[in-house]
């Protein structure tokens, strides 16, 4: 009986022995899974810094910064968007350059300053802004740009400063130069980008008034050929430059980034912002009305008075003017817009009249019917640019 007793007494240990290692074995398990779990998210976190030190684009010191900066002084500062203050910095070897800090408040967060490295770090163009390198210190994050002594286009197009420098033969050279900017992110660098916030602020000038697109804090990439529309939950840039499809619908395309153009090129012809004149009509609106009505004279800006080549200011006017049509496919390519604003040999075809933001509505089906789509509702991106905003209303 004995014997017996102990067999049955070995169950109940066995039973304990298996209960245990199986709750030690699920410890193990669920110890494991916390481990794969941080380290993940410390992959992640490397892989988002991984682009900022690219062996292409140099990551820089903080203090050599803050040297060149002068402590970040308010003598050295430039001036400030949604992302935060620009600054200009003078580095040890006499280089001068501008530093774009983003702020804590800042609407450009993480997500947008690394598609700003990845993007510029890649793209060499004459007519884009040099990125020389970036620096990401605990809370800072930098970007270090070519100081360009001239900024932006737009203090000379709506400035005092624009009487005395932009002449035609300056304009007409600043257009040809975005126009040139713009065809290579769309059609010649290694990535098919739109910048979705051209405006004359983003537009930076050098010390011989070549202009040089900036700020794609806001740009996308089309990865796959295939795709030419994207739909995107969220929209982003400025009003006033947005195209109708994308104002309204959410749906861009490079023939946003056209549409945007045209608004530019009829800015620098009128030296008007968009809106601006005439109880807030929009500048397109009423370019196509004078254009229609044969007083196109009147649409140009007068200082420019008497000292434009008709011919070579009407082409340039018209180009614009067929970029800013309602309907996306009537919109050219950047590499016909450059034909038109270079050769003198092309017929243009007749301009439709332009959008008048009249309501809110969703693109035309038959704007997209031939294009393929990609719909991106996950994107959370905000415009750093949001401040600068045109009301949209009828005439």
């Amino acid at each position: 009986v004995a014997p017996g007793h102990g067999g049955s007494n070995g169950m109940p240990i066995m039973v304990s022995i298996l209960v245990v290692v199986i709750i030690c074995t699920l410890f193990y398990c669920v110890y494991c899974w916390r481990w794969r779990k941080r380290n993940a998210v410390k992959r992640a976190h490397l892989e988002r810094l991984r682009p900022l030190s690219n062996s292409d684009l140099p990551v820089m010191d903080l203090s050599t910064i803050a040297a060149a900066t002068n402590g970040f002084s308010k003598e050295n500062k430039l001036g400030e968007g949604g992302f935060g203050p620009v600054y200009r910095g003078v580095l040890d070897g006499g280089a001068e350059i501008a530093v774009k800090r983003l702020s804590a408040r800042s609407r450009q967060g993480a997500a947008e300053f690394r598609n700003e490295v990845e993007l510029i770090a890649k793209l060499q163009h004459r007519n884009l802004v040099r990125l020389l390198g970036c620096c990401v210190d605990k809370d800072e994050k930098m970007l270090v740009y070519e100081y360009l002594p001239n900024r932006s286009l737009d203090a000379f197009l709506f400035g005092t400063r624009k009487t005395a420098h932009l002449d035609w033969k300056m304009r007409q050279s600043i257009v040809v130069g975005i126009a040139r900017g713009l065809l290579y992110l769309h059609e010649d660098s290694c990535l098919k980008i739109v910048h979705r916030d051209l405006k004359a602020s983003n537009v930076l000038l050098d010390n011989k008034m070549n202009p040089k697109i900036s700020d794609f804090g806001m740009a996308m990439i089309f990865e796959d050929e295939e795709i030419e529309v994207i739909n995107t939950g969220h929209v982003v840039g400025t009003y006033g430059y947005m195209a109708p499809e994308y104002a309204m619908g959410g749906v861009f395309s490079v023939k946003s980034d056209v549409y945007s153009f045209g608004v530019l090129v009829l800015e620098i012809l009128s030296g008007q912002r968009n809106g601006a004149m005439y109880l807030q009509e929009h500048q397109h609106t009423l370019a196509w009305r004078m254009w229609s009505e044969d007083k196109a004279a009147e649409f140009m800006d007068a200082s420019l008075a008497g000292s434009y080549a008709k011919e070579e200011a009407w082409r340039c006017y018209h180009a614009g003017l067929l970029c800013v049509q309602e309907s996306p496919e009537l919109r050219p390519t950047m590499s016909s817009v450059v034909l038109m604003l270079i050769g003198d040999q092309a017929q243009l075809p007749a301009p439709e009249q332009p959008p008048l933001f009249a309501s809110p509505k969703k693109a035309p089906a038959s704007d997209q019917s031939s294009l393929a789509v990609r719909s991106d509702t996950t994107s959370k991106t905000h415009s750093v640019n949001d401040v600068s905003i045109t009301m949209i209303q009828p005439r």
